[in-house]
């Protein structure tokens, strides 16, 4: 096997310094996976179509998502990146996306197959024009099928079709939506992975792919445990019920403030002495129901009521401080006001500070991967719709008699601005170190050609 030789050139910068990837995806799966690369250092160009753009920036505006005048979703999903507006409708855009696609050494996509092959998008369309580029799509029910075609989101097709919907909810209670994007963010990192993948082969073989993924592909692996149980005939324990679990000892229970806590006694032999014992209930440990697992699963139901008791005699605070002296297995079910100041998370980086925020634009979830070694460069502001069109094409090497054609022909809008800047990549150890002025770090990008061609 050809061995990959370091680079030292990546010593003092990002990891993905000099990938370029092109962005021709809306909603969430596909542009949260090209963050993640912009996160790395990739340089981020996202095609949207004129008017609205990607529909991705109106979705905060829809209920059930949190009310705001801030933008919060497409900050998060398009941090980092720019924008360039052009309408791949049009046949005289057919030499925009030549272009696009000769500079790109990646391309992301979620067009249906169908649409796909109308655009002249698909891999078979791509790849003669650049035999190195990676190209990653995303569907909803996969590339096959009578359903290649059919619209899926996460909550259809990652959420509801893989069964995961159908466990997490009371027994004989309807399905509960699940917080928008669960999905998405999990097939992102999937469609990363892929990518990386990907440029990994290309290293070995100096050719690119085709990567594919799908929305239920990700949910059923998600399911997979149960799933390859159901593959094999096991027998399931039936409709979950909180008051008569198969397992009490991994169950919710209810602390006296109100508060949800939930026991995940994996090792239940050897976590249930230590239980009984911190919660003062000796005695449940001689009770003929509950000597050993074969008979407190039996009577799981009058467990919960001793311990539905217990519990609601004292507030959270007590219990855990009794549960993380004993050092048993549980977790706090959290709510939003308390995630977003949680030490832990700050402490992990998990929530880290934008590059340029202002008003209540100070902090942001990070992308959960971390190598020690390749520090991330700092959220910046998510682009204005078509902020970076005429940039872009300056770069790409049309003159300025071709944009004027370009926006004669409607393939371009007028909305764009011709100023050009580009934000200076800051690392998030900067901006914690208090460094000055990072929204201020622009460099002007004119007379300088930045996407080499071919």
């Amino acid at each position: 096997m050809k061995s990959i030789l370091p680079n030292t050139l990546f010593d003092d910068r990002p990891l993905f310094s000099g990938l370029r990837v092109l962005d021709i995806a809306s909603f969430i799966a596909g542009p949260s996976a090209t963050t993640v690369l912009s996160d790395f250092g990739a340089e981020v160009v996202k095609v949207e179509a004129p008017g609205i753009g990607d529909p991705y920036r109106q979705t905060y505006l829809s209920p059930p998502n949190p009310s705001s005048n801030e933008n919060y979703a497409w900050q998060l999903t398009n941090r980092n990146k720019r924008s360039l507006v052009v309408d791949l409708k049009s046949p005289h855009a057919v030499e925009v996306l030549a272009r696009l696609i000769r500079w790109a050494d990646v391309l992301v996509t979620n067009f249906p197959p169908r649409v796909r092959r109308r655009l002249r998008l698909s891999y078979e369309d791509v790849s003669p024009l650049n035999p190195r580029l990676v190209y990653a799509d995303i569907t909803g029910y996969g590339e096959l099928g009578p359903e290649a075609d059919k619209p899926g989101f996460d909550t259809t097709a990652y959420w509801a079709r893989s069964g995961l919907m159908h466990v997490t909810r009371e027994a004989s209670g309807p399905p509960v939506l699940p917080v928008p994007g669960i999905g998405d963010h999990a097939t992102s990192i999937s469609v990363y992975a892929g990518i990386v993948s990907g440029l990994y082969r290309r290293e070995l073989t100096g050719k690119g792919c085709n990567v594919q993924t799908s929305l239920i592909a990700n949910g059923v692996w998600a399911s997979a445990m149960w799933l390859q149980a159901a593959l094999q005939n096991a027998e399931f324990s039936g409709e979950i019920d909180r008051r008569r679990p198969p397992n009490a000892l991994f169950n919710s229970y209810r602390s006296q403030d109100g508060r949800w806590i939930l026991l995940a006694f994996v090792r239940e032999d050897k976590n249930w002495p230590t239980f009984a014992s911190a919660i003062e209930r000796p005695d449940l440990l001689v009770d003929p129901r509950f000597v050993d697992s074969v008979v407190r699963h039996t009577h799981s139901g009058a467990l919960v009521t001793e311990l539905d008791h217990v519990f609601g005699a004292y507030p959270l605070a007590h219990w855990k401080s009794v549960l993380d002296a004993a050092q048993l297995p549980y977790g706090v079910v959290q709510v939003w006001e308390e995630i977003v100041k949680d030490p832990q998370l700050l402490a992990n980086q998990i929530l880290v500070p934008v590059a340029g925020g202002t008003g209540n634009l100070r902090m942001t979830v990070d992308s959960p991967l971390v190598i020690m070694e390749s520090p991330k460069v700092a959220p910046h502001l998510a682009p204005e719709l078509g902020e970076h069109t005429f940039e872009i094409l300056q770069e790409l090497g049309f003159e300025a008699a071709q944009v004027d054609d370009l926006l004669a022909r409607g393939v371009i809008p007028q909305l764009a601005s011709r100023t050009r800047s580009h934000r200076k990549q800051t690392s998030i150890s900067e901006l914690q170190k208090g460094a000055s002025h990072v929204d201020d770090n622009r460099t002007d990008r004119s007379g300088k050609a930045d996407i080499p061609l071919g």
